[in-house]
């Protein structure tokens, strides 16, 4: 088709302006991005875009339309997968792409229309009932993801936390900026690899293994076992994808279950650390829910009401 592509971490010092050529057309942005939570500025990639002329794309899966508003930051087109967030159930197979270009808007409807990729009736339904609950579940998954955050990175057992809300993040003054949460995402690293990963996993109760994320449920995977197995371990190194990362979806259950969930499966980690019985496979455990734990003070950015 004649289609050149250039990869590069956004989040590099003068990465994207070494990789945006003469003929560079489109520039696609992940932030966050899945797994490893980087954050980009979405202004600062708008006006290196648009300099030469480039339409900005923007993946804004992670942080749903309730925290970030990209459009209103600079870049031409939005896309979220409908699936995650805006559904919120885990019941829909959606995508979306937004823009404020009208011109733009006959383009994309136009290629819509011929391609087939339209959803069916059913399908829009799933999303317009998401979307009335949008404001209130993602008030929610930051105020959890908030204690969640705070907890995990405590832990003896984790080497390192990524979660916009945490001042400890690379990018906090971004996110900050441009993100009105810290929305219920985070991805961290235990310190004894793949062994205190499947103890992790395996011990907990509440949270439930599974590859998909944002819906009301808090959800875990292994990206290195589960969404990115399918890369070469080289790949996953340089990519920072290594056995004891760990990505988490926080729900919008009781924060003193989830957290109480999370510190015991910790605790099961941290066993197999210190020199513990080996873990066995993980595998996915009724979520029967923990009483009686109350959540850590956070020290995490909370939510603020959309200006727009």
């Amino acid at each position: 088709m004649g289609l050149n592509f250039t990869f590069c971490d956004m989040a590099a010092p003068g990465a994207l302006e070494a990789a945006i050529l003469p003929t560079t057309r489109l520039v696609w942005l992940e932030t966050p991005t899945n797994p490893t939570m980087k954050i980009t500025s979405i202004e600062a990639v708008a006006a290196a875009a648009h300099a030469v002329g480039a339409l900005l794309v923007v993946d804004n899966t992670f942080a749903s339309p309730y925290l970030q508003s990209p459009l209103a930051l600079g870049a031409d087109v939005v896309f979220h997968s409908v699936s995650k967030y805006i559904g919120g159930h885990s019941d829909l197979v959606m995508g979306a792409l937004v823009t404020s270009d009208a011109a733009l808007a006959v383009r994309l409807r136009h290629l819509q229309v011929n391609m087939g990729a339209t959803p069916s009736p059913f399908d829009c339904f799933l999303a317009s009932r998401g979307l009335k609950t949008l404001a209130l579940r993602m008030v929610a998954h930051s105020t959890n993801g908030a204690a969640v955050a705070a907890v995990v990175e405590a832990h003896p057992a984790v080497r390192q936390v990524l979660y916009p809300g945490l001042p400890s993040h690379p990018s906090h003054a971004v996110a900050t900026m441009q993100m009105r949460g810290g929305g219920g995402m985070m991805t961290f690293w235990l310190r004894g690899g793949l062994p205190a990963a499947r103890a992790f996993l395996g011990a907990l109760s509440v949270v439930t293994l599974a590859v998909s994320l944002g819906g009301v449920e808090s959800l875990v995977e292994h990206p290195a076992l589960m969404t990115h197995a399918s890369l070469p371990p080289e790949v996953r190194a340089e990519l920072g994808i290594d056995d004891g990362m760990v990505r988490l979806s926080v729900g919008i259950e009781d924060a003193a279950d989830v957290v109480a969930d999370i510190t015991q499966a910790l605790d099961a980690a941290k066993a197999v650390i210190d020199g513990g019985a080996p873990a066995g496979p993980a595998t996915t455990a009724p979520a029967t829910g923990t009483a009686g734990a109350a959540a850590a003070p956070s020290k995490v950015t909370g939510v603020k009401r959309p200006h727009e």
